[in-house]
């Protein structure tokens, strides 16, 4: 069912308010800040291929597996953030997050997009700020290596550099990749350069109630990406409880990628109007 948000009720004189809770009387209480949001981050993505039929089973109806049936990537990523103001950026602690990603490519009367049909973050603003877009995050512990520009506690983002990364969720190892440059790229991989279509739930509380569902994709600018490396990877998902992300597990594994990337995230717009 696709429908569209209700209006916002109008605010009585002095009323708790905030873009969303707490609500407070000066606003500034509120645990997400409003859009825009900044994000500068450093990724290794992997390229993968998954089961078709399992992949279909992922996207609402609206939307087809497009010309590249079964593509699919895993993204982990290292981020800061801030609010228009910057004002996250005077606490390390509250700016920064980690995170992984499955993206699956689909299609909308013949444009090419990716889902998010699983996501996990380590800290609680970006995990209900992915629920106000419509991305399904989950908290988890997401690690990787960084390139270093002295000493050998970390690779070289050179020919031979190896970068690995982890995934763990519930006590379980969820995902683990390796990434070791070869080359630069190009081109960025293609899932990292479409918009992602994500679907707005909110179940009923009220008995009267229908839930919310909603798709929609995000508005964004200033879309940087540092030099490209590229190389051979290895992808698993070593320890899935759960069948439905078990039928997510690569049957080939390409690229893999690692490079810096930043953009900038408005709003959400209704797919259809996209």
């Amino acid at each position: 069912m696709t429908t569209s948000p209700p209006a916002p009720p109008a605010l009585r004189t002095g009323e708790p308010h905030g873009y969303t809770l707490p609500l407070s009387p000066s606003g500034r209480s509120s645990m997400i800040t409003k859009p825009p949001w900044h994000f500068s981050g450093d990724v290794i993505m992997v390229d993968y291929r998954v089961d078709p039929d399992a992949a279909a089973g992922f996207l609402p109806p609206e939307l087809t597996l497009g010309p590249d049936p079964g593509a699919a990537a895993a993204v982990f990523a290292e981020w800061q953030w801030c609010s228009d103001d910057g004002a996250e950026l005077a606490d390390p602690g509250r700016c920064g997050f980690t995170e992984f990603l499955i993206l699956i490519a689909c299609a909308y009367r013949g444009r090419r997009l990716a889902r998010c049909p699983y996501a996990w973050v380590d800290k609680a603003v970006p995990l209900v700020r992915g629920w106000i877009q419509g991305m399904p995050k989950q908290f988890g512990e997401v690690h990787q290596i960084r390139p270093v520009r002295v000493g050998r506690a970390g690779p070289r983002l050179a020919p031979g550099g190896r970068f690995d990364a982890t995934l763990s969720s519930g006590g379980r190892r969820v995902a683990e990749a390796s990434v070791t440059v070869e080359s630069t790229a190009a081109e960025p991989p293609l899932l990292h350069t479409v918009p992602l279509v994500h679907t707005r739930f909110f179940p009923a509380w009220l008995p009267s109630e229908e839930p919310l569902s909603q798709l929609v994709v995000s508005e964004v600018s200033g879309v940087e990406f540092s030099e490209l490396w590229t190389g051979r990877a290895t992808l698993s998902f070593p320890d899935v409880a759960s069948s439905d992300l078990a039928a997510l597990a690569p049957v080939e594994v390409g690229n893999g990628y690692v490079f810096s990337y930043a953009e900038t995230l408005h709003h959400g717009k209704p797919l259809e109007t996209a």
